[in-house]
């Protein structure tokens, strides 16, 4: 099994008798609500006394784990700490949620009750805190895992839990939102997490099922199709592989959704050996994770059609597999791009913008998109100039980039604006042909240049480039999720399309 199953959330008006695992939610610095002092008195006071002491509650995700009496029917009681009440958020509620599924999978425990009493100064209502916090569950039990000699694999078990404290009518669709941003953001993990030679040109369409499942259209260009429609470079980024490359184009429109959509452009390089510039073995290592950028578009467009969202999103991925020989792309050929712009080709290492160049122009001109946003492991630059914490956002709209940032800081998945200036069109100038693919001088600011490259194919649209290299994998497990790939974008895509949909 290389996905593990997907936690199952049921909403409860109490707490069962049979229930063996109950879990608190609960503020610092707030007495018990009706449920947990209840709770609390059964269990002559152990509960209020574990959490007595000021600081036992003050940092979001602690679990204070305690055995309950005989007595009482509950196995085990765990208050989950949640801060102090004014500094709730979505994020920090999601987190809480998976730090609480990581302690509830190292006590083996695959079934809980959450509980949730009224809480003052949370800015959230009793459902959302809810979501949030199953939300997390969700995102952190996620196992990718291939192995047949793993004890108990194969056979992992599904984490069952009743939230207790909101009414129906509200929780389930705030659980049927959370639900859809986790099947896309654990689709995209696992798209980035298969091996190359499970995932390749030749069969990148098989992993595409489940969008048609969840009602997207899907539709694949072959390399025959790429060639009349005149994607040279994208052709020429696959030219050295025993795989074509080829073009997914993913549509969904939900009920009564605008007639012009969005339009996002995914990066889905399925192995990077850099080419006839080929990379060192340590750059090498992760590069089946050159793809992360089309993976997070498979993912949003799961997320927004598995919860039925109303809008209209065009998906465009560009997959070819990057590798050296005879018929390999060269340091200075020129390439007609779809757009009928002429390339100069320098480092075959800087393949993707050329992908991307003929996807962009592919997007802009079929679909007449509204706005355009590319997603993709582009430049090492990027990473070393922003490090780990944020990723590269440039944008011809000011207010685009100024929401995404903001969608981005609410889930977690943070973007630094970088300069998008006509200055660095200086730096493309090529004697031979109307753009060189990257600047002189690699270690020059590629990123921006790589951005101001693409800016050229993109047909004056309002138009984000996400530079997200070296987001797309972790290797040590975090609150939201365990080693290995992160579908870093989705999440903050997802926001973003929900908080413009509902400001039109």
């Amino acid at each position: 099994m290389s996905q593990s199953p997907a936690p199952v959330f049921e909403t409860a008006d109490e707490i069962s008798a049979e229930t063996s695992v109950v879990v608190i939610l609960q503020t610092a610095q707030t007495g018990f609500g009706p449920q947990a002092a209840a709770l609390d008195a059964e269990m002559s006071g152990i509960l209020s006394r574990a959490c007595s002491e000021p600081a036992a509650l003050a940092e979001s995700g602690t679990c204070i784990d305690l055995i309950a009496p005989q007595a009482v029917s509950t196995k085990r009681v765990i208050v989950l700490a949640l801060g102090k009440a004014e500094a709730v958020t979505t994020l920090s509620l999601a987190r809480a949620g998976g730090l609480l599924a990581a302690h509830l999978e190292g006590k083996g425990e695959c079934a809980a009750t959450l509980v949730l009493d009224p809480i003052t100064g949370v800015d959230l209502s009793g459902a959302e805190i809810l979501a949030r916090v199953a939300l997390g569950m969700r995102l952190r039990r996620y196992r990718f895992d291939m192995r047949n000699r793993r004890q108990g694999a194969g056979a992992d078990r599904t984490l069952r839990v009743k939230l207790v404290g909101a009414s129906g009518p509200d929780l389930i669709p705030a659980l049927a939102r959370i639900n859809a941003i986790a099947d896309g953001v654990e689709y995209a993990r696992t798209l980035v997490n298969l091996p190359p030679n499970h995932l390749h040109p030749d069969n990148f369409h098989d992993h595409l099922e489940p969008l048609r499942e969840a009602g997207i259209d899907i539709e694949m260009l072959d390399a025959a199709q790429l060639k009349e429609l005149g994607m040279n470079a994208l052709l020429a980024v696959g030219s050295g592989s025993a795989r074509p490359p080829r073009v997914a184009v993913l549509r969904y429109r939900g009920k009564g959704a605008p007639a012009q959509p969005l339009a996002f452009v995914g990066k889905g390089v399925c192995f990077d050996s850099g080419g006839l510039c080929i990379k060192g073995g340590t750059q090498m290592f992760d590069m089946k994770a050159d793809m992360g950028g089309a993976a997070a578009v498979v993912g949003l467009l799961i997320a927004l059609a598995r919860q039925g969202s109303p809008v209209h999103v065009v998906g465009v991925l560009g997959i070819a597999e990057n590798m050296p020989s005879g018929t390999a792309l060269k340091p200075r050929d020129i390439i007609t791009t779809a757009s009928g712009q002429t390339v100069e080709v320098f480092d075959t290492d800087a393949e993707g913008r050329l992908l991307l160049a003929d996807c962009l122009h592919y997007a802009a001109t079929r679909f007449n998109p509204s706005v355009i946003v590319d997603l993709a492991t582009l430049t090492y630059s990027v990473t070393r100039g922003l490090g780990s914490i944020f990723a590269g956002l440039f944008s011809t709209d000011d207010a685009i980039a100024s929401q995404m940032i903001a969608a981005g800081e609410t889930v977690g998945e943070r973007f630094w604006r970088l300069p998008l200036d006509r200055a660095y069109d200086e730096g493309l100038q090529s004697p031979f042909a109307d753009l060189r693919h990257h600047a002189k001088d690699m270690e020059d600011g590629d990123a921006p240049y790589a951005a101001a490259f693409l800016r050229h194919f993109t047909e004056d649209r309002p138009w984000v480039h996400l530079d997200i290299a070296s987001k797309e994998l972790t290797d040590t497990d975090r609150p939201l999720g365990r080693q290995g790939a992160t579908a870093f974008g989705v999440q903050m895509l997802e926001e973003w399309v929900q908080v413009t949909r509902n400001m039109s």
